[in-house]
């Protein structure tokens, strides 16, 4: 019975996946994550209100950017993974939002000093980008991944972890923004836990981010994968760090 359940578990790396939509997971709290000590949705559905252009770096499939509507006059958004531009492009164009394709955090094709909110949801940035971009007074509001986040899940997998990647925390971030034009007007940082309830939840997790394990397979994984599974089914789920930052800097 424990082998077929785990067999069945397996089976998550099959299940499609497409732009940032996690409610396989989150639908059926099969996954939780720590409550943080700001609500970045919050925060930028308040700056939207003042601003009259608007750019979400990074939408993914516009997922949340889509909830932020309506927008302001002039409301761009980039995107960088090709599979999540078509469904971007499809659920934003509609929306009046003009969807561009960007590999770079450097010479994004879009105009200089054009916005006066840009928007970041775990997406990679340049500062020196942003201060091209921003018009006078403009606003960033980034929530980051911290490199904290889910390294002990490497490590329980016996997967590498990025030894670069780990060290991305909000000092580094804020350290970027030292010598520049722009005022910092929020910074904060929270270790919390991303809690999963069966080892299906964390085979899925790890497809749709496939930057933190980047050879994972059930395949090559499946040992640690069972060990997994028989610790969720004696303890009822296990936990892994969450690590988020938030910045909120203008423009001077």
């Amino acid at each position: 019975m424990e082998k077929s359940l785990f067999t069945t578990y397996l089976q998550e790396q099959e299940e499609a996946f497409s732009g940032w939509d996690f409610s396989r997971l989150t639908s059926l709290n099969r996954f939780n994550s720590s409550l943080l000590p700001w609500s970045y949705g919050g925060l930028a559905y308040a700056a939207m209100q003042q601003a009259n252009a608007v750019l979400d770096m990074g939408t993914g499939g516009g997922e949340f950017f889509s909830r932020l509507h309506p927008y302001p006059p002039i409301a761009y958004a980039t995107e960088g993974y090709a599979p999540n531009l078509m469904i971007a492009r499809q659920r934003l164009s509609p929306l009046g939002v003009t969807v561009v394709f960007s590999q770079t955090d450097e010479n994004i094709p879009i105009p200089s000093s054009y916005y006066d909110l840009i928007l970041n949801q775990h997406d990679s940035f340049s500062v020196n980008e942003l201060e091209r971009l921003l018009q006078s007074g403009g606003t960033f509001l980034t929530q980051q991944v911290g490199g904290k986040d889910c390294s002990d899940l490497n490590k329980a997998l016996g997967a590498k972890v990025d030894p670069l990647y780990s060290k991305w925390d909000l000092d580094h971030a804020l350290a970027a923004f030292s010598n520049k034009p722009f005022h910092i007007q929020k910074a904060l940082e929270k270790i919390g836990v991303q809690r999963f309830y069966d080892i299906g939840a964390v085979i899925y997790y790890l497809k749709a981010i496939p930057w933190q394990i980047p050879d994972f397979s059930v395949e090559k994984y499946k040992h640690p994968l069972q060990q997994m599974h028989e610790h969720i089914q004696h303890k009822g789920y296990i936990d892994f760090i969450q690590h988020r930052f938030l910045i909120e800097a203008r423009l001077l």
